[in-house]
């Protein structure tokens, strides 16, 4: 397998109105709802969202523009030219991809959330934030820009905060997660919304700062922020080994915490404390995909795989296994969970586990490994928007957030029914189908690893993708054939089963596009997939899937620790926030003892100097005298009691 090449970008010219209104138009057209909703809630009002998916429609139109017709290059437009700071677009094998891919997602889940949001208490401002979600990924997709890519990032930061915790009365067990009222110790084992909106934007704080300080280093040390312009080796060889390690940690805290690595996952699995298109848009092409996004970028213009200094394998390594490690973690997660969006939420973190390990597997296998980890990332958007889309339109019928549902719910709901089937059984690997070649390309590359690192990755990945495939098919059956009876509440749907059902089909256009060849890059998975090796892994996953599709739930003590996520929350609820309060007392204490020193006991100790000093210059000679021949005196005395005279 060859490391690969990435051709230079040439510095080409695009009308800059192009970019103005692939990332203005989605945010200006949320104007009219979000202005006139505070104040007028009516059915005129009502028909403003529209005018929120025609500014969608208008991004996913210009995001097709540029994947067929913009040449892959730099577009440069001076903002700040003495700081070397300018608009930076780039367009690459990446970005239009990865363009097209969010516009079109949040262009779906916008027509879809007319109908599931038709009757919500907020439309100004769940269109204003919906739409600055879309809008400031689509920046951090085609920004060459570190600066720019920044402002972007905070834009998804922002909008999350302000989606999940949309509903923030708390007045709905809906919009919760957990158990209601539920405790294990100190821990409280339910989130309402306001608290979700919270933990996000606290978690990925955490993230951002060291990021900012490294954006900063990089800046000071190379004087670019453009990440294809940056000479990474040269900057790794003048900062060192330890230097290395430090910049890519603290830059990579960003994409870990957004994309809901270990420990950072707690704030994704109560983010589900938001409206199901949320989850959706969140989980499929925006925020926690923006992490990986961001990673594989950055993994193509370093090209670690031409690299080869011991900082940059001690990263690639941290990585490739973090990656594993988190996505087992959320793959045993979701086996246990009981909630239709935990479930998938701890899905996503899985899959995003997976394409971390797979892209950081380029330090040793080369550009392929992220062109697999990327398409994964495509195939998963896809599948998972569906699933979720789905769960949003099943909670709307049964007004239940938890797993339930037998054949009445198949026989009544039989489009949705098998959008989910199809939906489980693509991403879930098994062949002929799309996931399946990707996958397989996958096992490829770990495989590759068995000689430069060990067998362990490859052993990790074959058993995540078994406990993967078992989970998907707990959903599927579960929610449409062997689950509880629920009640069901039919009404409408028909333009969300129209959505779920054009974004399921996508999966079959990139199932073409792989077995045509149509992509070059993706037209090699078909290779992978025929070997021997691979077809044993899809035949083990097709096993795991239906062994959960048989038996779906099984009650025990090491199941209801999976179900608490090993108990992680009390990383987040009860260890940091004490560390926390421990910091703030003693930061209090030194406060308290600095206000002391410098307004209580130094001006205290002047004010007696100056006393003293005051008493004995009064302007009497007489008391001079006496003081002078007072310590005259007192030195004779000493004099004599030291026996020197």
């Amino acid at each position: 397998m060859e490391a690969g090449a990435i051709p230079e970008l040439m510095e080409l010219h695009l009308n800059p109105v192009i970019w103005l209104a692939l990332f203005f138009t989605p945010i200006l057209a949320s104007f009219p709802i979000a202005y006139i909703w505070p104040q007028r809630q009516d059915e005129f009002a009502r028909k403003l969202p529209m005018l929120s998916v025609f500014g969608l429609f208008v991004s996913f139109i210009i995001t097709l523009f540029i994947l067929f017709n913009v040449e892959e290059g730099r577009y440069v437009y001076p903002w700040l030219p003495t700081l070397g700071i300018n608009f930076v677009f780039v367009v690459d094998y990446l970005s239009k991809y990865m363009g097209a891919l969010t516009g079109f997602i949040a262009f779906i889940i916008g027509v879809y959330g007319l109908e599931y949001m038709k009757e919500d208490y907020r439309l100004g401002w769940y269109w204003f934030f919906f739409n600055l979600f879309t809008a400031s990924m689509l920046l951090v997709v085609y920004s060459d820009n570190l600066f720019m890519l920044l402002i972007g990032w905070e834009g998804l930061g922002i909008a999350s905060w302000g989606l999940i915790g949309h509903w923030f009365r708390d007045d709905d067990e809906l919009s919760y997660v957990g158990v209601l009222n539920r405790t294990v110790g100190p821990l409280k084992m339910f989130w309402s919304p306001s608290t979700g909106g919270w933990r996000a934007i606290s978690t990925i704080r955490v993230g951002d700062m060291p990021m900012f300080l490294a954006v900063a280093a990089i800046y000071a040390l190379t004087g670019s922020l453009d990440i294809s312009q940056i000479h990474w080796e040269q900057l790794f060889e003048s900062i060192g080994t330890v230097g290395t390690i430090i910049l890519l940690i603290a830059f990579l805290m960003g994409p870990f915490t957004k994309s809901a690595q270990l420990p950072f996952s707690e704030w994704l699995m109560t983010a589900m404390t938001g409206p199901t298109t949320v989850s959706a848009l969140l989980h499929s092409a925006t925020m926690v995909a923006a992490g990986t996004y961001l990673f594989m970028r950055l993994s193509w213009y370093v090209q670690p795989w031409n690299i080869h200094l011991p900082g940059v394998e001690v990263i690639y390594l941290f990585v490739l296994f973090l990656g594993l490690v988190s996505s087992l973690y959320g793959a045993l997660v979701a086996l246990a969970s009981r909630e239709r969006k935990v479930l998938l939420a701890a899905s996503t973190m899985s899959s995003l586990g997976l394409m971390f390990a797979a892209a950081a597997a380029s330090k040793w296998v080369g550009l392929f490994a992220i062109i697999v980890a990327f398409w994964y990332l495509i195939t998963h958007a896809f599948a998972k928007a569906t699933l979720f889309l789905v769960a949003g339109h099943i909670i709307h019928e049964t007004h239940d957030r938890f797993l339930g549902g037998d054949r009445e719910v198949f026989n009544k709901m039989k489009v949705t029914a098998i959008v989910t089937l199809f939906a489980t059984v693509v991403l879930a690997g098994i062949p002929p189908l799309t996931a399946y070649w990707v996958k397989s390309a996958m096992d490829e590359v770990l495989h590759e690893l068995i000689h430069e690192v060990n067998a362990l990755p490859l052993i990790m990945l074959v058993t995540i993708s078994a406990i993967y495939s078992a989970f998907l098919a707990k959903f599927f059956a579960l929610n449409f054939w062997k689950g509880r009876h629920v009640h069901l509440h039919l009404h409408g749907g028909g333009i969300m089963k129209t959505a779920y059902s054009l974004m399921v089909s996508m999966l079959l256009v990139l199932l073409a596009v792989i077995m045509l060849g149509i992509d070059e890059h993706a037209g090699e998975f078909v290779h992978a997939g025929l070997a021997t090796t691979s077809f044993m892994v899809g035949t083990l996953v097709l096993v795991t899937y239906v062994i959960g599709f048989i038996k779906p739930e099984h009650e025990s003590k090491v199941g209801q620790v999976l179900y608490d996520r090993f108990y992680m929350m009390a990383l987040n609820d009860y260890i940091v926030p004490k560390i926390g309060w421990a910091i703030a007392w003693v930061v209090d204490i030194f406060n308290r003892a600095v206000d002391f020193f410098t307004h209580t006991f130094i001006p205290g100790l002047f004010e007696a100097l100056s006393y003293g000093v005051r008493v004995i210059q009064n302007g009497s000679l007489e008391r001079y005298a006496k003081i002078v021949v007072s310590a005259v005196l007192v030195v004779l005395v000493a004099v004599s009691v030291a026996g020197w005279l």
